[in-house]
């Protein structure tokens, strides 16, 4: 390992698993003689401003929470060239699953110690007028975005639950929207009515839902599922197929991949990455272009250096 850790804790991740981890994920990395010092975030916005200052003081940023917490300081990390290690205490974890870190504080905290490095991609993504976000997982619109919000309101049901609930108290009312998606080099673009369109850099979202099967986190290219128009049956099937990835074969879904891409929608709705809202989507204005990059290699990882399904 190089340099200290800065364990930047979300207190309220997985009911308050992000702050009951700490002990078990400390007294492994004392045992090791890996200098660390703990940190809580009040918000999303403070954590981020926490990790700035942990890589000005040249130390390891270390997300301790779940998806949103994980990506939004990858981000950080990636824009400050700091090294990066992640602690899952989240419902989701989707993150922390495709890098190999193991769920339990012991497992993952032994990596961060072993100081393995891995550079992996990462997402841009913005609006004209506003600065771009940098995120982790995939970037989403449509209905999925409005059941993140429903998944993050809701406290009654544990991780691998709430998210298919959620979509299914969306998809009631759910009407068909127009996407158009914008892949650069492309002569045309794709114009459909439908459900949804993810924007991944790894296979998996809402734990461990295998979104986009192809994904890889480290081959420099994002990998696209739009789920076009058809009964809402057809969306329950999906939600049936999606753990393992098998909603990819029924005729309404469809895979592309690219590097650099344009998605608006033809009415006011929300997209998100990593489990949050894009603040400056939150909703995408009908016809606003959301530009979604990959950022290939620019995050160094302390993680296992060979992770199946994970590139």
């Amino acid at each position: 390992m190089d340099g200290p850790l800065c364990l930047i804790v979300n207190p309220a991740a997985g009911r308050g698993r992000g702050r009951a981890v700490v002990p078990l994920a400390r007294s492994v990395l004392e045992g090791a003689g890996a200098g660390h010092r703990v940190v809580e975030s009040a918000s999303l916005d403070h954590a981020r401003d926490l990790a700035a200052e942990a890589a000005g003081r040249g130390e390891v940023i270390v997300a301790v929470g779940g998806d949103g917490t994980a990506g939004a300081l990858a981000g950080v990390a990636a824009s400050a060239g700091a090294r990066y290690g992640l602690i899952p205490a989240g419902r989701g974890n989707d993150l922390a699953g495709v890098l190999g870190i193991p769920a339990d504080p012991a497992g993952a905290a032994r990596i961060l110690a072993a100081g393995a490095l891995r550079r992996v991609d990462l997402i841009g993504v913005g609006v004209p007028g506003r600065p771009e976000a940098i995120v982790a997982g995939s970037v989403y619109a449509g209905l999925p975005a409005l059941a993140g919000q429903v998944a993050n309101a809701t406290r009654w049901l544990p991780g691998p639950l709430v998210y298919p609930a959620s979509a299914l108290r969306v998809l009631a009312r759910w009407k068909a929207v127009r996407f158009t998606v914008a892949i650069a080099g492309r002569a045309r673009a794709d114009e459909f009515d439908g459900y949804a369109v993810v924007v991944a850099n790894s296979a998996y979202f809402g734990a461990g839902m295998q979104v986009a099967p192809p994904a890889r986190i480290d081959d420099g290219q994002l990998d696209l599922v739009l789920m076009r128009h058809g009964p809402k049956m057809t969306f329950v099937r999906a939600l049936l197929k999606i753990r393992d990835g098998g909603h990819v074969a029924l005729p309404e879904v469809a895979l592309d991949r690219g590097a650099d891409v344009t998605l608006t929608m033809a009415r006011d709705l929300p997209a998100a990455a990593d489990g949050e809202p894009l603040p400056f989507a939150a909703p995408l204005a009908a016809g606003t272009p959301l530009r979604i990059r990959a950022l290939p290699g620019v995050l160094t990882v302390l993680a296992p250096g060979a992770v199946p399904g994970g590139g």
